[in-house]
């Protein structure tokens, strides 16, 4: 799936998956299924290492002429964030289990490069969970749910499918940009303090309190131990404030910051929000079909390493999410085979496609087993469309 089929209806005889968790995983080698803890601890070694090279090179841009101190640290935001998305990537593989056998490493680990990211281990571990469990289902699903028409208040607006791009936009394209803009800083943070994008029953619930709805009794002290490294790294940061001025530390931290929260959300956004890709009700809805409501995005060589493929894999890790990222190419093209028609690529710019389907991806039906994404835009008739009519 690509830019050139965009105007394909996805929606003409579709029929939904019917394979078995066991077809695909005896179609995948099983050393695929392998952790290697030794090897997990490379990348976190190589991702510090390139932490480390950046923030190096950012301490020299005093030393460069004025006007090329503004574009290098530019650059160096953008590169700096690039890698700690890869270290965001490396933690979540930890809660998943897929970074060694051992749960404490695994618990540890992840407890440690979340924290440093400002994200509550255990907190997003357990709903991440629920994501994985109830992948693109209407009622069950953790994050980006989509809101249905009548939710939106859109009862009298037309509903145009969203695979349909030539189209008369209702609103300026600048609203939209903003929009997508806003979304990505700090829909995160935004997700984390009111769970923004969640579902009706958890709408406002925080990640931060034990008592959430979003977590059960036993986790409460879990929870805790969240909170309690999030202290640590604020701290961290606020004596880093004091001694060196708060300029730095968000020029070292806080702009790396907001692209992590860029890459984060871009990625989850994208590979479950899609003119192509359907949500289900809870009867038609299983785990499978549910998992394979996911795109696999290539955002270009070098972001796809520093990412660790988990955007152009994320299929195969949502059918096999305790598969370690360094076998989940692989693994991801037996199951290419193996889907066929329900493999879900798209190859299409990033940028652009976060435009595109958050202008175009407004909401879905009332009702139905089976929705894909509508919008408000008016078709454009051509006058001979109108002629055949």
């Amino acid at each position: 799936m690509g830019a050139q089929q965009r105007n394909v209806d996805p929606e003409k005889d579709f029929a939904p998956p019917n394979f078995t968790i066991k077809e695909l995983r005896d179609c995948v080698p099983k050393h695929c299924f392998e952790r290697d803890t030794l090897r997990s601890f490379s990348y976190v070694l190589y991702d510090l290492c390139g932490v480390a090279f950046f923030a190096f090179c950012a301490s020299h841009i005093s030393m460069l002429p004025l006007s090329l101190r503004i574009p290098a640290w530019i650059l160096y935001w953008v590169c700096q964030g690039v890698v700690c998305t890869g270290i965001w990537v490396i933690a979540h593989e930890c809660g998943h289990g897929a970074f060694s056998a051992n749960r404490t490493i695994n618990n540890v680990t992840g407890w440690v490069l979340h924290s440093a990211l400002l994200v509550p281990f255990y907190s997003w571990k357990y709903t991440h969970s629920q994501h994985h469990k109830n992948t693109n289902n209407m009622t069950r699903d953790e994050v980006f749910v989509p809101r249905t028409k009548s939710y939106r208040g859109l009862q009298d607006k037309p509903s145009t499918p969203s695979w349909i791009t030539e189209t008369i936009f209702e609103e300026a394209p600048a609203y939209h940009l903003f929009k997508v803009v806003l979304q990505s800083l700090f829909g995160w943070p935004s997700y984390l303090i009111r769970n923004a994008s969640g579902p009706k029953y958890a709408r406002g619930a925080s990640h931060f309190n034990p008592n959430s709805v979003l977590f059960r009794p036993e986790t409460f002290w879990n929870i805790v131990i969240s909170d309690i490294g999030l202290l640590i790294a604020g701290s961290v940061l606020a004596y880093y404030s004091i001694m060196y001025s708060a300029a730095t530390v968000i020029c070292y931290y806080g702009i790396p910051y907001l692209v992590v929260n860029f890459f984060l959300v871009t990625i989850t956004y994208l590979q479950h929000t899609d003119a192509t890709v359907p949500h289900y009700s809870d009867d038609s809805w299983n785990f499978v079909r549910g998992a394979l409501c996911t795109v696999d995005r290539d955002y270009g060589w070098i972001l796809n390493v520093c990412l660790h493929h988990i955007n152009d894999t994320h299929v195969a890790h949502h059918v096999f999410s305790q598969m370690p990222h360094y076998h989940a190419q692989e693994a991801t093209e037996h199951l290419k085979k193996k889907l066929g028609k329900y493999y879900y690529y798209d190859d299409t710019n990033f940028l652009y496609a976060l435009y595109h389907n958050y202008r175009h991806c407004q909401f879905v039906e009332d009702s139905g087993d089976v929705l894909f994404f509508r919008n408000t835009s008016v078709p454009i008739v051509s006058v001979t469309d109108t002629k055949n009519d």
